[in-house]
């Protein structure tokens, strides 16, 4: 296997049906991983799957209610008993409530932490015993710029997102022992449907964007497949516990 092939490797996304999730999902596939993808909307799905399967790799479907931990673990296990392993796993779900802290309610609170962080934990919880079983593992997990950075509008998703990578470092130090390195994306703003509500509902989001991002634009879901693709790889074998930004040059422009 050259440092770039994923053949004979099987991976799991969530939210891997649109979006960054199925940018990734692409990548991955056109390096040969067998690919499930995991979400709530079979119609999306389908679209998605008629993509992979146009790069030439195995894809299939699974539901997935990242807010239900019976359906986290099921998923795992059927994306298993379909491809006999799994080594790769995605944890992409995310969602996001904008209001400013003090109009935030409690069920706002505990939909963004159970989307982004706490199904993060149970997919990999659930990973855990099959990539132990492969001799190695690979375990991405999605965070953001608000994971470094801070925003009125987004308490519970920075909350989330900055969890996400302390997890990301704490299962990178305990797994290492079963060769299984876990690592962190920061994408900055990527032209997707939930960046497109925000510019809606953010009055001068685009522009601010354009005028901080060295790259002069926004990301799009396509500029994750090659980082997917070396964070999936053996050639990321020495690399645990780090955090990537995907920005565009956001993150280190004043």
């Amino acid at each position: 296997m050259t440092i770039f092939d994923l053949r004979n490797r099987v991976a799991f996304i969530t939210g891997g049906n649109g979006g960054i999730g199925l940018g990734m999902a692409k990548g991955l596939a056109a390096a040969g991983a067998a690919v499930v993808i995991a979400g709530r909307n079979k119609i999306k799905a389908q679209s998605a799957l008629s993509e992979l399967h146009s790069l030439g790799g195995q894809a299939e479907f699974v539901e997935l209610d990242v807010l239900n931990e019976a359906s986290c673990r099921q998923a795992i296990e059927r994306a298993v008993e379909r491809f006999g392993r799994l080594d790769i796993l995605v944890n992409n779900a995310g969602t996001t409530v904008r209001a400013q802290p003090q109009d935030l309610t409690a069920r706002d609170w505990h939909l963004v932490m159970n989307t982004n962080l706490t199904s993060a934990f149970l997919c990999s919880q659930a990973a855990y015993p099959h990539m132990v079983r492969a001799g190695a593992g690979k375990i991405i997990n999605i965070g953001s710029m608000m994971s470094v950075f801070a925003s009125s509008y987004a308490t519970p998703y920075a909350a989330s997102k900055g969890g996400i990578v302390q997890m990301a470092k704490a299962m990178a130090v305990a797994w290492a022992k079963d060769n299984i390195q876990v690592n962190t994306i920061l994408p900055g703003w990527i032209d997707t449907n939930l960046t497109r509500k925000a510019r809606e509902e953010v009055q001068g989001l685009h522009e601010k964007v354009l005028a901080r991002t060295p790259a002069q634009r926004w990301g799009n879901p396509d500029d994750f497949a090659g980082i997917a693709v070396f964070l999936a790889a053996p050639a990321s074998n020495f690399i645990t516990g780090a955090a990537i930004a995907v920005d565009g040059g956001y993150s280190v422009q004043a």
